[in-house]
């Protein structure tokens, strides 16, 4: 079984030069490389950062975050399949579960460890936990083995506990920097609950992405405007006065999704009308306020406020693959989708035939990466499975 899309009833509107496109270029090209290059068999983990040539960058630290995210992204690659990695991702996750859990003696994951092996960062980070999550859930949907579900239960369990938090939701880090707490772990988090529900069948996950959808109705989108904030107090108020608070249209449009895909998982919820609104107004505000032409090509700015006014006329590749998803799954805005697809294949992968990109440009144009980021590699994968019908 596979798990499904919010919008899985809707026919395709991409005519067959997206299709080619964008199939040919993950298929062919991009998840081979990613499986070959990013990968060093000898460490069993992936790569984080790639030169330019396709060359493995030596780094201080390799962050827990990156490695699920690529491990998520095989699974789901052969579950769909269009790339078979699944041993090699399987075998990272072993070393992964065994070089980043529990592995100073404390709960939960470490964010970081050296090149040999040796732990970095030992803060417990929300976002790592969240994507460590995932990957369990995609790599028991693969595998079927039921040890990966007691890692994943145990590792909610203590994320309770590690990253327990007044007035709803989670802190973002253990120990705490900082009094301002972000949506975005929380989106993250709920993202994986949804995957290891779907695959499981245990409402335990269900009821933690209810909390998640009641703290984004309750907390995260404004009522006036229907946008969801970035960042806010420790009592989930905004910092900063209402029309000023910083807007992030690529999350937009990730929430705008996983609300439809709570719906498609809770099909009678009480909330339904709620959520659906909710995402809706999620999905206006981004494409009225932070979708640009270029041309004859579109682009996601990187950050409004919630007023709509521009904060960053920079890009950065994630944005970009957000909205060809959720275009692709609502069925609707042809011309957008098209405009995208024109300025991602023009800009932030120009050279079909490499597995590369450039991650992020500045508001003149100009490339603003020194390397290619394998975390990227995450949102291509689901956009990019949407082009091949999946």
């Amino acid at each position: 079984m596979q798990t499904g899309t919010p919008y899985a009833s809707l026919p395709p509107l991409m005519d067959a030069d997206q299709r080619s496109l964008w199939g040919g270029w993950l298929t062919r090209t991009v998840l081979p490389f990613w499986s070959d290059a990013g990968f060093d068999r000898t460490k069993r983990l992936y790569h984080e950062r790639l030169t330019f040539a396709g060359e493995p960058l030596v780094l201080e630290a390799s962050r827990l975050m990156v490695q699920a995210r690529q491990i998520s992204t095989f699974c789901r690659a052969a579950l769909d399949g269009l790339h078979e990695a699944s041993g090699q991702a399987l075998m990272c996750l072993e070393e992964v579960e065994r070089l980043y859990r529990h592995r100073d003696g404390q709960a939960g994951w470490i964010f970081s460890v050296a090149p040999d092996g040796t732990p970095v960062g030992t803060k417990r980070d929300l976002y790592a936990h969240a994507f460590i999550l995932f990957a369990y859930g995609w790599a028991y949907r693969l595998s079927g083995n039921p040890d990966y579900l007691v890692v994943a239960r145990q590792t909610v369990l203590e994320l309770h506990q590690i990253f327990r938090a007044e007035h709803g939701g989670f802190l973002d880090e253990v120990p705490l920097i900082g009094a301002v707490r972000h949506q975005n772990p929380h989106m993250h988090l709920l993202e994986a609950f949804l995957v290891l529900f779907e695959v499981s069948g245990d409402s335990f996950y269900l009821d933690e992405a209810r909390s998640l959808v009641r703290l984004a109705l309750g907390k995260l989108i404004q009522p006036g405007s229907g946008a969801l904030l970035e960042d806010f107090m420790t009592d989930w108020r905004p910092t900063t006065p209402v029309g000023s608070n910083r807007v992030e249209p690529g999350h937009l449009f990730e929430w705008s999704w996983l609300l439809r895909d709570y719906l498609r998982l809770e099909p009678g919820t009480p909330e339904a009308g709620a959520i659906g609104r909710a995402a809706e107004g999620l999905f206006a505000f981004g494409m009225a306020h932070g979708v640009a032409r270029v041309g004859e090509g579109a682009v996601v700015r990187d950050a409004v406020t919630d007023g709509g006014q521009t904060v960053e006329n920079a890009t950065r590749i994630w944005p970009q693959t957000e909205l060809c998803r959720l275009l692709v799954c609502r069925n609707e805005r042809p011309d957008i989708l098209r405009g995208l697809t024109e300025h991602f294949f023009g800009t932030f992968s120009s050279d079909q035939k490499s597995a590369l990109w450039m991650d992020r440009f500045d508001a003149f144009g100009n490339a603003t990466v020194p390397d290619v980021p394998a975390s990227s590699l995450y949102h291509i994968y689901g956009a990019a499975r949407e082009f091949c019908g999946r």
